[in-house]
């Protein structure tokens, strides 16, 4: 079980798009991972290409951090434009603090409403005191000492980040942020407030000592992606699946491969399955509407038994839908979209660290398995960083593409035991073959006979049943007569609530499914053994989740459902209050 944390603040920094909230949270992760401590900063913003709001929803803790607080210990407020938009995200205590600029305007009623403190700090003054000052810089100052840190420790982090817009910027950055951080009244009000202890360089040995990898779940895809040795990516941008494609860019380039900017989703899905016909293992990455539209190419993946691997960043739905907001609604397109009897896997990634294990093992998968791999991610993992200590995990050893020796019968589809057949490298001498969405002989040749139909389907369905999948199938903790179903990124919540649950003496055992396609039914009947009660955790409208648990399993124990649509996140304490409100 987790230690309780000495050091544990949520923080929020709000504003309209474009005043610089989005930079104060990054920079204030980035200022206390290097001095080990943990964090995650989740970032929330409107579906304007420009303009809108923004905020940076922050937690900094000595331990390692599994999701959000249920509420907010401080809300830093750049302005209080389209603040309203924010409330539901931004749960405050009467006993929380709001900073904010009394040149802002007034602080929204749902807040004022609460008998809030409310600490107002002229930043944008502050800042108009040095030349090319920003309010942003005076915030982050603000925020950097009510965390125990001094203005000497932000210098470096300002002189890397601002050092391309000259020198008057970062000057008068690090002018603006020893403003906020000597703050007459900042100092004051943290002096009069019960605090924990301040941060500062952590002591060598101790838990939280050392540098942490700072990471989003998108760049943790991306580096599963290059691990499991995909060398080529085609992609069209759409949020929030973008940034897996512009960090893998220049990647790929250093290891001698190339990512495509495609026309649109359908050319990209059908340059993945080009790119691995031609031998080269390949990934697309996108979200809902996409990968509606990339159904056909990924049935043909399957047809054709040509690995492609697709990475799908859930967002709400349907339609454009809520574009940066998140949302576990994807599960049925990605299980059950393509037409036909076409078995293919499908994974989702748990938490940040996962994104890296997940993608490299589907990745891996697809190859050994000539088949189409979904990895599905959403918003709120996909774009929120972590501050995390160096991922550490092995896969079982997973054999490479069977590729076929020049033969004087080659056989493409062979029947094999295990379903896998060797495939060719187009050029192989001897060992042409025609390859498409028809049905086909063991050849390749296109047939419409039921004797090929029907040996092909069951090659295809006999290869991924019969395959070990091994360990990873789920991520176990506890033990218990209570066990917590859940997967994707409402893991992070389920765990942490089930931390909470076992300090109040509740033993609670968290399942958190990651192999979604094929199903493990025996695996999970074993792991249910003794328990009485299931409560399945989900981020969808309409139980999807729960639906799949339905179809591919048979859970004998009494179990409740805890669903809700985003764009709000379940939170650690609204899981808490379920198990305890059953009895």
């Amino acid at each position: 079980m987790k230690s309780v944390s000495s050091l544990d603040i949520s923080l929020a920094i709000t504003g309209s798009g474009g005043v610089g909230a989005i930079t104060v949270g990054e920079l204030l992760l980035r200022l206390v991972g290097k001095d080990g401590f943990f964090g995650l900063m989740r970032r929330s913003f409107g579906p304007q290409i420009r303009g809108g709001e923004a905020a940076a929803l922050m937690r900094i803790s000595d331990q390692p951090v599994e999701s959000i607080n249920d509420n907010f210990d401080i809300l830093l407020a750049l302005d209080w434009l389209n603040a309203e938009r924010f409330a539901e995200d931004i749960s405050l205590r009467p006993d929380s603090l709001i900073i904010a600029d009394p040149s802002a305007g007034e602080v929204p009623s749902v807040y004022q409403d609460m008998g809030i403190e409310i600490l107002e700090i002229p930043m944008k003054s502050l800042a108009r005191e040095v030349p090319g000052g920003r309010p942003n810089m005076v915030a982050l100052g603000l925020l950097a000492h009510w965390l125990g840190f001094s203005s000497d420790s932000a210098d470096q982090l300002i002189d890397s980040n601002f050092s391309r817009k000259g020198e008057e910027i970062v000057s008068g950055s690090k002018a603006a942020f020893s403003k906020g951080c000597s703050e007459p009244l900042i100092v004051k009000a943290r002096k009069t407030r019960k605090l924990p202890k301040p941060a500062g360089k952590r002591e060598a040995g101790k838990t939280g000592s050392g540098k942490r990898w700072q990471m989003s779940g998108n760049e943790g895809c991306g580096l599963g992606a290059l691990r499991g040795g995909i060398r080529f990516a085609a992609a069209y941008p759409i949020t929030p699946a973008t940034d897996i494609l512009e960090w893998l860019s220049p990647r790929l380039k250093k290891l001698g491969g190339s990512l495509l900017q495609a026309e649109d989703e359908l050319a990209a899905m059908n340059m993945v399955v080009g790119g691995s016909f031609g031998g080269t293992p390949s990934l697309t990455a996108t979200s809902g509407p996409g990968l509606a539209l990339m159904l056909e190419t990924m049935g043909l993946a399957v047809a054709a038994e040509v690995p492609a691997v697709v990475v799908n960043v859930m967002r709400g739905g349907p339609s454009t839908g809520l574009p940066t907001k998140s949302e576990q609604s994807d599960l049925n397109i990605a299980l059950s979209g393509l037409h036909g009897d076409a078995p293919h896997l499908v994974l989702g990634a748990l938490d940040h660290a996962d994104c890296i294990l997940t993608t490299e093992w589907a990745v891996r998968l697809a190859e050994a398995l000539q088949t189409l791999a979904v990895v599905i991610s959403d918003q709120y993992l996909a774009q929120s960083r972590l501050l995390m200590e160096k991922p550490d995990y092995r896969l079982p050893a997973i054999p490479a593409r069977s590729v076929a020796k020049e033969t004087e019968n080659y056989q493409r589809y062979l029947s094999t035991k295990s379903g896998v057949s060797p495939m060719a490298i187009p050029g192989d001498a001897g060992n042409m073959y025609v390859a498409d969405g028809l049905e086909h002989n063991q050849r390749g040749k296109p047939s419409s006979a039921a004797v090929d139909h029907q040996s092909q389907l069951d090659k295809r369905s006999r290869k991924i049943k019969e395959f070990d999948f091994g360990e990873h199938w789920a991520d176990i903790r506890g033990q218990g007569a209570t066990a917590i179903m859940t997967w994707g990124s409402t893991s992070g919540a389920v765990r942490e609530a089930a931390d909470r649950l076992r300090r109040c003496g509740e033993e609670v055992k968290v399942i958190a499914l990651r192999l979604l396609l094929p199903a493990s039914p025996v695996k999970l009947a074993t792991e249910l053994l003794g328990v009485k009660r299931v409560l399945v955790v989900e981020q969808s409208h309409s139980q999807q989740f729960y639906l799949y648990l339905r179809t591919h399993y048979d859970i004998a124990a009494d179990t409740r459902i805890f669903a809700r649509p985003g764009p709000l996140l379940i939170s650690p304490g609204e899981i808490v209050q379920q198990i305890q409100d059953w009895s």
